[in-house]
């Protein structure tokens, strides 16, 4: 088993450390994440009827 830490927000892609985000995770509960939350890079984000995918280019992807 893996385990990851996450350095920063999905949703703003600003450290985790830096404010609150609660917003931010409550924005998450309905649209996926823009930003990978180990490197910050913008994810390919694909919306379809039955939830959504989001891919980085260094760390993979992550659904619905």
């Amino acid at each position: 088993m893996t385990v990851t830490t996450v350095l920063y927000c999905g949703h703003c892609g600003r450290e985790v450390a830096d404010g609150s985000h609660a917003d931010c995770r409550q924005a998450l509960t309905m649209e996926p994440p823009r930003y990978c939350e180990q490197c910050r890079r913008r994810m390919i984000v694909q919306v379809h009827p039955m939830g959504w995918t989001a891919r980085c280019s260094a760390h993979g992807e992550v659904s619905s």
